[in-house]
Formats: structure tokens, C-alpha cells, sequence
């Protein structure tokens, strides 16, 4: 019994560590924090030599940028006023289209504007994507139901032209942002079609490039964003397409310097002469702009310019057309028939406000369902117009075949020359 306890073992409790001692263990000696900072201290002063050797060249390639463009800018800016003619739209060509109509441009607008700004492109993008679809409806007839693919094709080539590659939509977002309404085939062929008829021509100086070059160089931004803000309201109505990109940018600079404040400049430089009536035609889209551009232009990106145009305008209303207080008693006292004032400016259609005139508003173009449901909305659209009012346009078109600037004397249109 003595011999059974001797050979048990009492469990240890020293605390001595198993692995034994270890005074470097985990443990930062000075040599090491001395090279840790040494490291630190050589990748930031690697750091800083690169950032400096960018900032170098940034700064010799704007210089250089400043030197060829002071010496090439006369020839640049000649270029570019001989070949705008080149590639303008036919906007009689445009108007025989049998199934689009211009009512349905504020709504293909919209939605590029709205797929142009969540690719943030550049702003010669659009208006290079809108003037080759105006090309291409001046010589192919377009149905309905493609109008927002060629739509498409349009800004894909517009973005593969003058915009970076990392914004160049792709086929299936392509695809996605038409809600699967066309096969990813269908975006390349058509992308195909328009370029066939346009001869592959895409190059086209555009507003915005006049604008860039009317600054030359200084910079400016509230005032090229105002233009820019103005020149995207242009794009909607029909009677800008015609106006060569130049005037337009004149136009639209000269406006936007009225609406800040800014003095004219020097009757002698190109861009100082101006088209008067179309800065009183351009004044008039301030009223009324698309709820998608100024959304966009609210935004602190483009300096809130929506909002600048808005103060302005709340300044300076404009004054009511003139008519009589009580125009039967003044026919019946004259002998002449009643002055009923049918006169109403020209307003962008806008999505989603009820009817226009009281008729149903036409579907949004193109049309998703093919084949029997077509047919059966069409009937119901022409059925409802067939039975509207006499005397009522059953779909508004924005013309400005009337004088609406005759009693307009806000702005201080004095010294404007048209050219």
C-alpha cells in the first residue's frame, strides 16, 4: 500500500511557460523600430517623387497643350466652321416621316439624357448622338418601335467616338435600360445600319465644341454650364436643328451672359456677333424646361446653373400679351369680331401630366407589344382622336410660326446684330 502511493504524481501548479523563456519574444527592438521607419520614410518619399513627377508633367503637357492650340486655333476654328454645313440634318426630310412624329422627341430625349448622365459622358456625346439620329431620320424612313433603338445605335456610336471607353455602355445595359424591349443583336445591327447610312461620316463640330472654343482657355464654368444648359433645352425643338452649331453657340453664350450679369465681348473676336432672333427663341425655353435637364443641371456638379436661370427668371416675368378687358363688349361697340388670344409659348411636353388638350396623350414611343395588342392600342389611339372636338390638335406640335417676343422688353437686346 505504501509502494501503490509512492508512485503517484501531484499535477504541477508552477506558472513557469512550457516553451521556456524568451525575452525577444513579440517583443520591438530599437533596431527594428528604426528600420520600420526607414521603410516608411523611403516609400513616402517614393510617394511624393511620383506625385511631383505627375504634377511636372501635367503641367509641361498644358503648357504645350496652350502653345499648339494659340498656334493652331485659327486653323482649328476655320476648320470647323467650313464642315458644320457638311453634316446638318434635313429637317424637311425629317418632317415626311410617316410614323414618328415631333412629339415623340421629348420623350427619346429624356431617355437619353437620363442613360447619358448615369454614364457620365461628356457633353459632346449627346449632342453628337442627337445629330447623327437626325441624320439618319432625314434618310431612312423610321418606324415607331425602332425610334428608341436608333435612339440607341446613336449614343453607342456618339460614346465610341468622343467619349473614354470605360463609359461606353454595353450591350446587355444597353439592353436593360430598353427594359428588354430589343435582343442585344438588334443594338449591333442597327449600330451597323446607321453607320452604312451615314457613309460613315460621324465627325460633326458640335455646340459645345464652340463653346470650348469661344472660351479659349479661360476658364469660366458657371457661364460654359449655363450655355450648355441652354443648348440641351434647344435640343428638344424642332427649330434649332437647322441652326448651324456656331450660331447656336453664340446664341446661347450671349444668353447666358444676360442671364449672369456679364458684359459682352469685343465686336471683333467671332464668337461677340449673335443671331437675335434665335437668343429671343432661346429665352423662351427658360419658361418651360424639361423636368430631366433641370433636374440634371440642379445638381452642384454643373454649379446649380438650373437654379440661377429660375432666380432669373423670377425677376424678370415677362408681360402679358395685351387685350382688351372685356373683348365682346368692345367687338359689339366696334363692329369687329372678338380678339380671342390663342397665342401660348413654346413648351417642352413633360411625361406623365394627364392629357394634352383633353385627348388621350399617344403612347410612349417605341411600342413594346407587337403583333395583335398593337394593333388593338392603335386603333383605340385613332378611334380617340377621330371622336375628339372639332378644332383641337390632336397632338401639339411646337412650331414658331407666331411672333410670341412682340411685347418682350425685358432683356436688354439693344446692341444685338443677327449674322
Amino acid at each position: 500500500m505504501a509502494l501503490y502511493h509512492s508512485t503517484l504524481q501531484v499535477p504541477s501548479t508552477s506558472t513557469r511557460p512550457h516553451y521556456g523563456n524568451c525575452d525577444s519574444f513579440f517583443v520591438e527592438s530599437a533596431e527594428d523600430r528604426a528600420f520600420d521607419r526607414a521603410v516608411a520614410l523611403r516609400v513616402e518619399c517614393e510617394r511624393k517623387t511620383e506625385a511631383f513627377a505627375k504634377m511636372k508633367q501635367r503641367d509641361l503637357a498644358a503648357r504645350l497643350s496652350a502653345i499648339e492650340s494659340s498656334e493652331l486655333y485659327s486653323d482649328i476654328l476655320e476648320s470647323m466652321l467650313e464642315s458644320q454645313s457638311a453634316t446638318m440634318p434635313d429637317v424637311a426630310s425629317i418632317d415626311t416621316q410617316t410614323e414618328i412624329q415631333w412629339f415623340m422627341r421629348p420623350y427619346l430625349l429624356d431617355f437619353l439624357i437620363e442613360a447619358h448622365s448615369a454614364y457620365n459622358m461628356l457633353p459632346e456625346t449627346l449632342h453628337l448622338a442627337m445629330n447623327l439620329l437626325d441624320r439618319y431620320c432625314s434618310k431612312r424612313v423610321v418606324y415607331k418601335r425602332h425610334y428608341q433603338l436608333v435612339g440607341c445605335a446613336a449614343l453607342l456610336i456618339a460614346c465610341k467616338y468622343a467619349d473614354k471607353k470605360e463609359r461606353t455602355p454595353t450591350m446587355p445595359d444597353l439592353r436593360s435600360m430598353c427594359c428588354q424591349l430589343y435582343e442585344e443583336d438588334m443594338f449591333i445591327q442597327m449600330e451597323w445600319h446607321v453607320l452604312q447610312t451615314l457613309d460613315w461620316s460621324v465627325g460633326h463640330a458640335t455646340p459645345d465644341m464652340f463653346v470650348k472654343m469661344a472660351l479659349d482657355g479661360r476658364r469660366d464654368d458657371e457661364l460654359e454650364y449655363l450655355a450648355l444648359y441652354i443648348l440641351e433645352l434647344a435640343l428638344f425643338e424642332r427649330d434649332f436643328i437647322s441652326v448651324l452649331p456656331a450660331k447656336m453657340a453664340q446664341s446661347a453664350m450671349a444668353l447666358a451672359r444676360i442671364i449672369l450679369g456679364r458684359p459682352q465681348p469685343h465686336h471683333s473676336e467671332w464668337y461677340a456677333s449673335y443671331c437675335q432672333d434665335t437668343v429671343y427663341k432661346l429665352s423662351w425655353l427658360m419658361d418651360t424646361p424639361s423636368l430631366v435637364v433641370r433636374r440634371k443641371y440642379m445638381h452642384t456638379q454643373w454649379l446649380q446653373v438650373a437654379t440661377t436661370v429660375e432666380l432669373y427668371m423670377q425677376k424678370h416675368t415677362r408681360p402679358a400679351p395685351v387685350e382688351p378687358t372685356n373683348a365682346w363688349t368692345d367687338s359689339n361697340a366696334t363692329g369687329k369680331a372678338p380678339m380671342v388670344d390663342n397665342t401660348l409659348g413654346p413648351m417642352t411636353p413633360q411625361k406623365a401630366y394627364g392629357t394634352a388638350y383633353g385627348l388621350v396623350t399617344p403612347p410612349i414611343t417605341p411600342d413594346s407589344i407587337y403583333g395583335q395588342a398593337a394593333d388593338v392600342k392603335e386603333h383605340n389611339y385613332r378611334q380617340a382622336v377621330v371622336n375628339a372636338p372639332q378644332g383641337i390638335p390632336p397632338s401639339p406640335t411646337h412650331t414658331m410660326d407666331f411672333d410670341p417676343y412682340s411685347d418682350f422688353n425685358d432683356f436688354e437686346y439693344s446692341n444685338m446684330v443677327c449674322v
